[in-house]
């Protein structure tokens, strides 16, 4: 299989993972999940690092760059 296209399901599968964290947030700010504000500021930035991977390997894997075996 080509890099890129294994960058593009990377990719892919970080923002179906930060959907998942995204949800996670949300239940733990309702206080439906327990959890304080520091593990609400974890996971947060967690879903920051999360979405900044999934946009750059989307964005080389358009552009036809492979950045994995660099």
């Amino acid at each position: 299989m080509p890099a890129p296209n294994v960058q593009a399901l990377l990719a892919l599968t970080l923002l179906l993972l930060s959907l998942m964290v995204a949800r996670a947030v949300n239940n733990v700010n309702s206080g439906r999940w327990p959890g304080g504000k520091a593990w609400s500021l974890y996971l947060r930035v967690l879903l920051g690092f999360m979405l900044a991977a999934a946009v750059t390997l989307a964005f080389y894997a358009f552009a036809g760059i492979d950045i994995l075996n660099r």
